[in-house]
Formats: structure tokens, C-alpha cells, sequence
């Protein structure tokens, strides 16, 4: 018997179910509408020239009158980076932890958006609308600043955990134990949890520990340590800045992003040291080795950080010397596994000592693992759950750990993007859809790249371009001259000449029996040689090139 619900709470994402990044959450109930982060997604290999993916956003567009704060969980560009894209045709006030906060003003400065509203959140802010309110809870991430977020409903609590982990001896804050179990004391409609790690059994790592891996480099190491990281992590950051400071060392930050965060995390007090502690880029080689750290970017391979640059010999200030260290302090993201590998070998074969997560503990997690994910679930109790942030072999994996936690099969929903799911507390279902495709931003295009030009450009990097250029006389109903064949990334013309000759003769033979049949449309013309030239093409080669022909009507 299907269960009758009042429809009035409705919970999905836009994106971030079944893939990691752009995470976007949306939480409504009747005419009002909360938005949990707003995310970016980096391109993977497939998506030629894409610069960003982004959620779709036509919903909130749609409904902006209904939409009260986008709340963020913390400040990952897969949580924030969305904001700007957004907000250059929705306007709300966002809300988010002081970190957070800084990073968005500065992401906004940027593309030149102005006229928002932000609340800085802590522990104990209420945000109360006319139907549900908002409150908090500390996380520990590899972040500054980490939130949960509560929505209180008339229907009852869901709550977002954003990413997680439960470090008990963290270097920052640390989780607010006492909190979510008062939230739980309440009583949890729907829990939506962090997937990330749920393949991997056991507790993650502490940052204590790497911590003392890291001062471990430090008594050890007598030339220089360039220190690769996320600029983000600023609790890392802190420890090498400790370790820097207890070893003599002075310390130069480099990076674009990183130089960003490292000005915003020492003005909020998040890290600590003396300005007479840093000198500049260009000072650099006039400290001893023995007395210099540089700390960078880079350490996810990404082809313009400052670490793969040094690793090509194209960094304008730094090259490498005999007896740097060079630490690794992160593990590669999916999908970034081989840049990071090749800078990695760049650097041995130049002679520097490399240290990575798997020689030392540099670096630990920040998403919890498996039995962190079963202890959310048992402190929170929930009557429904909903996995979040993953690959889909993730979310499934995570509902079965719900399912040892004593949540029912059946209570337990793994959404697509866009599938909104209806829910009360008699029941859940899927009742509808909301548009979630993929939105590609491409240098200042936003949503003009579609699957078509994703395709063609797929083909072009396999196969390549054939360009066919045809001169017609329109009135005699002849060829001018013969057809020009001009390639890229298909063949090497030099040593490819009768090919290219028979392809000639082809398309001019073909032209004549078009124009002889009376055919006027150069569209048909266009057409014809394509279809003479793809199967040809293929039979002698075993490829399939983009074709291109152009008239030129004399």
C-alpha cells in the first residue's frame, strides 16, 4: 500500500549524489527553501576544455522567491566554488563560518559580484524563518571552520553532516560531541551523511599524527623543505609553520591560492607566527638551505601550481638544488593519480628527496571512515538516510553500514541528482524531478558547451579534422578547380600523398554527379561529401576523423 504524504518537505540535490564535487543541497518545505553548499566540480579527462562543471540552478532560479540562505558547510571549492555562478542571477544571504566567509568575499571580489549578505555563523547561531530554523553543529574536517547543519521542520530534524571526520585529538577545533547528541535527544527525521570513505574500514588518521611526521622531516632534513599541500588545510599549514619556527627556519609561501588562504587564516588567528618569520619569493636563495621552508601549491600534480612548475624548470624564482626535500602532504584526488606521479618522477629525476603518504603519515584524511561513519549514524539515530558525496559504489556502501546500524532497507534512498524526494514521518518516496544536467563553464561561457560540442571535440582529440574546401560555380553548375584536403591530427600529409590524392579524386567525382543531378543545396553537397569520405577514410585507415567542408561559390 502506497504511504500518502503531505508533500510539504522535500529534499534533493542538484549535484553531488553519485559523484564527488559541486555539491548542492537543496531542503524545502512549503514556501520555504534552504540551500545547503554550493559546489564545483574539476573536469575530468573526458571534458575537453571544460574549465568547471556546475549544478544546474534553473530550480532555484525558478523558485528564488521561496529560497531564505545558502548555508555552507565550509569553505572546499566543491562546497563554495558554485557560488559565483550562482549568485550572478540569484541574490540570498549566505551563511557560513568565519573561514568560509572570507573565501566566498574573496571568491565574489573576483568575478565582481556585489550586494550580498553574509552572516558569520558559530556553534550556537539559530537562524529562525517562519517555518523552520537553522542551527549548527563543529565538525572536524581538513579544513578551518567546519559545520553541520540542522534544518528544523515540522516534520522534523534533517540533518546535513557536510564532510567529517572524528579526530580526537585534532590540531583545531574539534567535533562538539555534546551537540549532536542533544540534536539526537530531539530526534533525527533524515540524516544526509558524507560517503567519501565508506570503502575504507577502521578510523582515520589523526592530524596529531601528522603532526609529529612532520616535525620528524623537520629534525632530520638538513637542506631545504618545500612542503606541497592543500591551501586550504590550514591546521596542516599551522604545523609546518610550528615545525618551521621551532627548527630556525624562515618560511616563503608560494602560490596564488595559497599566498589567498595564508593571509586569511593569519587574520582570523588560525595560524601563528611573526612577520620577521617569511621573507619574500625573490629572497629565497639568500637564506641557507638549512634555514629555508617554502611552502606551496601543487601537491595534486595540478600542471600550473607552483610545485609542477618548479618540476618543469619554469618557475621564474625557485628551481630545485641539491638536498631539498620535497614533501608530498595530501593523496591524490581520483583521476589525479597520474600528474602527480609524473611530477613526482620530474622531481627524482632532478635530484631532490621526495616524501609522500605512503614513505611517512604526511597526510591524513579529512572525510571519516567506515567506523566514523557508523558512529554518526548511531550518535544522530535517524529514522531515514540519505548518502551523500561519493561515487555511487560509495552511497551504496554507506547504506549498507546504515543498514548494520539498524536503519531499514527501505529507509534508506539513493537519489539520482534532481530526483526529489518526498518525506514525513510516516514514509518516504520520489515524486518528480527537477532539472540537474550537468552546466559546463567553458573560459566565459556558462552552459553553451553542450554533449554535441563535448562529442565533437571528443573526436577531434582521437581522430582529428579533415578539411575539404571546394570552389562551385553556381551558375555553370561546375567544380572551379579540385577540391583542397587539409588535415590535423588525422595523418601526416608528407608521407600520406596517395591517400590524400584518392580522397580527392573521390569528393571531385562526387561533386560532379551532385551538381550533373541538378542538386542546388550546398547543404546536400555537404553532406554527400561527408558521406563518401567517412566510410573511405575509415577502410584505409580504421579512423573516423571529424569531416569539414566548405563551399566557396564563385
Amino acid at each position: 500500500m502506497e504511504t500518502k504524504l503531505k508533500k510539504d518537505l522535500k529534499i534533493f540535490a542538484l549535484g553531488g549524489l553519485g559523484e564527488i564535487g559541486k555539491n548542492t543541497y537543496v531542503i524545502e518545505y512549503k514556501n520555504e527553501m534552504v540551500l545547503v553548499d554550493c559546489g564545483i566540480k574539476f573536469p575530468d579527462n573526458e571534458l575537453f576544455g571544460i574549465d568547471y562543471v556546475l549544478a544546474d540552478y534553473t530550480y532555484l532560479k525558478q523558485n528564488q522567491d521561496k529560497l531564505v540562505g545558502i548555508f555552507v558547510t565550509h569553505g572546499h571549492e566543491d562546497h563554495i566554488g558554485g557560488l559565483p555562478f550562482l549568485l550572478q542571477d540569484v541574490k540570498a544571504p549566505i551563511y557560513g563560518g568565519d573561514f568560509a566567509v572570507e573565501l566566498i568575499k574573496s571568491k565574489l571580489l573576483e568575478h565582481k559580484i556585489k550586494g550580498i549578505k553574509f552572516h558569520q555563523i558559530n556553534n550556537d547561531t539559530v537562524v529562525e524563518f517562519q517555518n523552520i530554523k537553522v542551527r549548527f553543529f563543529r565538525t572536524t574536517h581538513s579544513i578551518a571552520d567546519s559545520f553541520g547543519v540542522v534544518v528544523t521542520t515540522p516534520e522534523g530534524n534533517i540533518v546535513h553532516t557536510g564532510d567529517f571526520k572524528f579526530d580526537l585529538t585534532p590540531v583545531g577545533a574539534g567535533t562538539d560531541f555534546q551537540k549532536i547528541a542533544e540534536i539526537s535527544s530531539e530526534g533525527v527525521l533524515c540524516l544526509l551523511s558524507d560517503s567519501t570513505n565508506s570503502e575504507v574500514p577502521g578510523f582515520s588518521v589523526s592530524e596529531k599524527r601528522v603532526g609529529e611526521a612532520i616535525e620528524d622531516i623537520f629534525q632530520t632534513v638538513d637542506g631545504r623543505v618545500i612542503f606541497a599541500t592543500f591551501a586550504s588545510n590550514i591546521d596542516r599549514i599551522q604545523q609546518v609553520v610550528k615545525s618551521s619556527l621551532k627548527y630556525n627556519r624562515k618560511m616563503a609561501i608560494v602560490g596564488r591560492s595559497m599566498e589567498k588562504t595564508f593571509e586569511i587564516g593569519r587574520r582570523l588567528g588560525y595560524i601563528s607566527a611573526p612577520d620577521e618569520a617569511f621573507v619574500s619569493v625573490n629572497e629565497i636563495g639568500k637564506v641557507p638551505s638549512n634555514e629555508m621552508t617554502i611552502i606551496c601549491t601543487g601537491s595534486q600534480g595540478e600542471p600550473m601550481a607552483a610545485l609542477a612548475r618548479i618540476a618543469n624548470g619554469t618557475h621564474r624564482q625557485i628551481s630545485v638544488i641539491p638536498g631539498d626535500t620535497i614533501v608530498f602532504s595530501s593523496s591524490p584526488i581520483p583521476g589525479n593519480t597520474i600528474s602527480v606521479n609524473r611530477v613526482i618522477d620530474k622531481l627524482h629525476r632532478i635530484g631532490a628527496e621526495i616524501i609522500h603518504h605512503k614513505i611517512s603519515e604526511v597526510h591524513t584524511s579529512g572525510h571519516g571512515k567506515q567506523e566514523e561513519q557508523k558512529l554518526m549514524i548511531k550518535l544522530l539515530n535517524p529514522d531515514f538516510f540519505i548518502p551523500i558525496h561519493g561515487e555511487y559504489r560509495m552511497l551504496n556502501q554507506h547504506v549498507k553500514l546504515a543498514e548494520q546500524c539498524g536503519i531499514p532497507a527501505e529507509n534508506c534512498f539513493i537519489l539520482d541528482n534532481g530526483d526529489v524526494l518526498e518525506l514525513s514521518a510516516e514514509g518516504g518516496q520520489v515524486a518528480g524531478k527537477v532539472p540537474a544536467q550537468p552546466v559546463y563553464v567553458d573560459g566565459s561561457g556558462i552552459g553553451d558547451i553542450g554533449h554535441i560540442v563535448l562529442k565533437d571535440r571528443r573526436v577531434l582529440s582521437q581522430d582529428g579534422l579533415v578539411i575539404v574546401t571546394m570552389m562551385i560555380d553556381r551558375e555553370k553548375k561546375q567544380l572551379v578547380n579540385k577540391p583542397t584536403v587539409v588535415t590535423r591530427g588525422f595523418v601526416y600529409v608528407r608521407e600520406s600523398g596517395d591517400l590524400m590524392k584518392n580522397v580527392e579524386e573521390l569528393i571531385k567525382d562526387k561533386i560532379v554527379t551532385e551538381l550533373a543531378g541538378g542538386t542546388k543545396d550546398w547543404s546536400s553537397i555537404k553532406k554527400a561529401v561527408i558521406d563518401v569520405v567517412n566510410p573511405f577514410l575509415y577502410s584505409q585507415t580504421g579512423r573516423r576523423p571529424m569531416i569539414l567542408p566548405i563551399i566557396m561559390e564563385v
